[in-house]
């Protein structure tokens, strides 16, 4: 195994750009790294293309005319860490204990192989041992059977294709539940409850196409560099036709400050760069609400004055009366709001505020591109709604090269939603399911991340079924849910590779290995294909062709297929033998359920750039209660959901670039220089002198929540960084165990990750 961590890290500033030779020098690494030889390249020449294969990790749009290479340097991360070469077999298991590996670190545990066969826990030796898919298949329906389904949490990650979840989510509804979180109550939950309540849609109103017509492009909370590489394209050639890009971000992120090309052969040549970022202003965690509002405080005061000297409007008074309702209240709030609360709150000058504001003010179109930065607050539904009153005022919604742009994490994660994977009625389609296949779906509301996290801590979950993920290390709350855990009677984990919370058993507990998207998936009627939706709602086809890692893999919907035949009743109307032969079926059903999003689904599948399942806000039709787009002022111009208080800091938690979600590539975070650890606290100088603190300092977190409960995190490296005074950083998942599980967005549930009280314990 490739050791990464280091007993003498290096912290340094990285003065390179995003891309260029440093993505290059990446590939180059994680390739033999995985024991991966030609034909690994020749996978990721199929990436993210036409007849190719979706990318496992980043929900990024997929152009309709690729580039000779569409994967970026996460993307072949992610590639490599599925094809690899390593393997966990029952051997390694026979030689380890669970107890053992939970002292093992995550970039360990997947960085081992893939899975091989499927497992059971033996409580009596603390270990994994082989078991045939029949008995594993046998004895979870004996336990399901047996339970309430009330008390069964169906679990499912952003990776999972549209057929593997539109199966798991019916089958869930058919046993009895509609317990059905999954990674978006982690993340863009807040972006499904603001945008539906102020538009009508519960996803963003943009396509690709958008980047070519906007003339302003406004970023908030997005590490576009390690997050959604590939979209450095998009925003390279907006720059290149003279577009400004004005960003708010609490840290100064490579990627939305420099980029090299690394398909440009004349810039790699002469190291040359594109600069992203026309404006960079460095708003405090939480302040976003603040930016947003002092920028239409502009607006209105020019708007003001434009009316009264006859000049042309500001604000787009024709749009507002036909497409808008709510706009008073929000002007009211607008104008009440105090210059002095909304810098200091912001991190942001007034003057800089105005040379924001004017940018906005001078352009026609404006893109909003926004990800967890927003979403990841206690307001964050707020923040999202704010977002949208900005974009209200001067008409920047569907219309081309406008709009707000979610830019959402996992690769399928919007796409679950779409085909049911809900915890909310509002959302299902009950009537459709009923009329397909004869039976009564549940219509009391299930369980989303947070409510099921509290249930398994005080009992009230007695199961948890995982189509993939690592939801254990994925959760806030961090002591008390590994605590919890084993108190569960069922745990069954569907997956690719080992991870922390297959560490951790109920009485009953199996781990199943499948199928991964990039492997060839044969079926009763040969080879099959599935399907993902972008964060730009387009459906895209994927086609794996890699020989499976083990002959003992079967692939998610077979797995599904399975346990539904055993745990539900005869239904002649669901077939689900001959859904897992022909997974075209699925897709019919699919459209059948969902005739205005998919029509013609399986003739469409691989349709170069994805086909669009459509966005009625997008052509100005608003699907709201008064059917107009709604203004809604917020309450508060903080984010945060706590008070400042002396010795009390704003903890933002961080991926790197080296990494993605929970999966842990390496120990390098090259753009903040960061290399042979994960154990840094980034911190400002000012703060640092302050608190007394030095560089390389060892100091622990302590969470602030004032609710009686002690959270720590032991061995931080203080680390200088040009972050704003009063916050911190440091890296998730770690950084989980600070977060209380009750400090989550209002209204969507997200865990608020962005802003956690904490103090430092030197």
């Amino acid at each position: 195994m490739s050791k990464q961590h280091s007993d003498k890290p290096q912290i340094e500033p990285f003065k390179g750009p995003a891309g260029g030779w440093g993505s290059v020098r990446s590939l180059a690494d994680i390739l033999p790294r995985e024991r991966l030889g030609p034909s690994a390249i020749a996978e990721l020449a199929r990436q993210n293309k036409p007849e190719g294969f979706a990318c496992v990790s980043c929900a990024w749009a997929k152009s309709a005319n690729p580039l000779p290479a569409e994967f970026c340097e996460e993307g072949a991360k992610a590639t490599a860490w599925e094809l690899t070469a390593h393997r966990t077999t029952p051997a390694f298991f026979a030689e380890h204990t669970l107890s053992e590996l939970r002292g093992w670190t995550d970039y360990a545990l997947e960085q081992h192989g893939r899975l091989t066969q499927p497992l059971r826990y033996d409580a009596a030796t603390d270990k994994y041992v082989a078991v045939a898919w029949d008995e594993a298949f046998d004895a979870i329906a004996a336990e399901l059977r047996a339970l309430d389904p009330k008390s069964v949490v169906f679990y499912a990650s952003g990776r999972a294709s549209l057929e593997a979840t539109y199966m798991y989510a019916l089958m869930a509804r058919m046993y009895g539940n509609q317990n059905l979180p999954d990674s978006s109550n982690m993340c863009h939950e807040s972006t499904s409850v603001g945008l539906k309540a102020s538009i009508g849609e519960a996803t963003g109103t943009t396509r690709l196409h958008d980047f070519e017509h906007c003339d302003a492009i406004f970023f908030f909370g997005q590490n576009v560099g390690s997050n959604a590489p590939r979209m450095l394209h998009d925003l390279k050639s907006a720059r290149e036709r003279g577009v400004p890009i004005v960003t708010f971000n609490p840290l100064r992120e490579r990627g939305l400050e420099r980029f090299t090309d690394p398909q440009n052969p004349v810039q790699m040549a002469t190291l040359g760069e594109t600069r992203i970022s026309t404006q960079y202003h460095q708003v405090k965690a939480g302040g976003d609400i603040a930016v947003m509002m002092g920028m239409a405080k502009f607006l209105v005061e020019w708007d003001d004055a434009a009316k009264a000297s006859g000049e042309p409007r500001v604000l787009d008074q024709a749009f507002i009366d036909q497409h808008t309702h709510g706009v008073d209240d929000f002007l009211a709030a607008v104008r009440a709001a105090q210059w002095d609360a909304i810098v200091a709150e912001a991190g942001i000058s007034k003057p800089d505020l105005e040379r924001a504001a004017r940018v906005y003010a001078d352009a026609k179109a404006v893109l909003g591109i926004y990800g967890m930065g927003l979403t990841q607050h206690v307001k964050g539904v707020e923040n999202v709604r704010m977002l949208v009153n900005l974009l209200l005022l001067r008409g920047n919604i569907g219309k081309p090269g406008a709009g707000p742009t979610p830019v959402r994490g996992h690769s399928n994660v919007q796409g679950q939603r779409t085909v049911g994977m809900t915890e909310k009625t509002e959302l299902a389609p009950v009537d459709k399911l009923r009329e397909l296949y004869h039976f009564n779906p549940p219509t009391e509301k299930g369980l989303d991340t947070v409510e099921a996290c509290r249930g398994i801590i005080d009992g009230s979950v007695k199961a948890l079924i995982g189509l993939g993920g690592n939801f254990l290390r994925a959760v806030p709350e961090t002591g008390p849910m590994e605590a919890a855990w084993p108190n569960m009677r069922l745990s069954v984990q569907i997956a690719t590779k080992l991870n922390r919370n297959h560490l951790f058993a109920g009485d009953v507990t199996y781990l199943l290995p499948c199928l991964g998207r990039i492997e060839r998936d044969l079926q009763a009627t040969g080879a099959q294909v599935v399907s993902v939706e972008d964060s730009t709602s387009c459906i895209h086809g994927s086609r794996g062709k890699v020989d499976p890692a083990s002959e003992h893999l079967m692939s998610e919907p077979a797995i599904v297929g399975a346990i539904a035949k055993r745990i539900l009743p005869p239904n002649p109307a669901v077939d689900w033998d001959a859904w897992v032969g022909d997974y075209a079926l699925i897709r019919d059903a699919i459209e059948a359920t969902y005739p205005d999003k998919f029509p013609d689904y399986n003739a469409r599948l691989f349709t170069p750039g994805g086909f669009w399942r459509g966005n009625k806000a997008a052509e100005r039709i608003w699907q709201t209660p008064t059917g107009k787009a709604e203004f809604l002022a917020p309450t508060s111009l903080s984010a945060t959901g706590f008070a400042d208080a002396p010795g009390r800091y704003r903890l933002m938690t961080l991926r790197s670039n080296d990494q993605f979600n929970t999966t842990i590539y390496g120990y390098h975070d090259r753009f903040r220089g960061v290399k042979g650890t994960r154990d840094v606290l980034f911190m400002n100088i000012h703060d640092m002198a302050a608190a007394g603190v030095k560089r390389d300092q060892i100091v622990a977190l302590e969470s602030d929540a004032e609710d009686g409960q002690t959270r720590r995190l032991e061995g931080l490296i203080v680390t200088p960084y040009d972050i704003p005074a009063g916050c911190l950083g440091a890296y998730y998942p770690e950084a989980n165990v600070l977060m209380p599980l009750e400090h989550h967005a209002e209204e969507s549930h997200v865990p608020a990750a962005k802003s956690v009280p904490v103090r430092i314990v030197a």
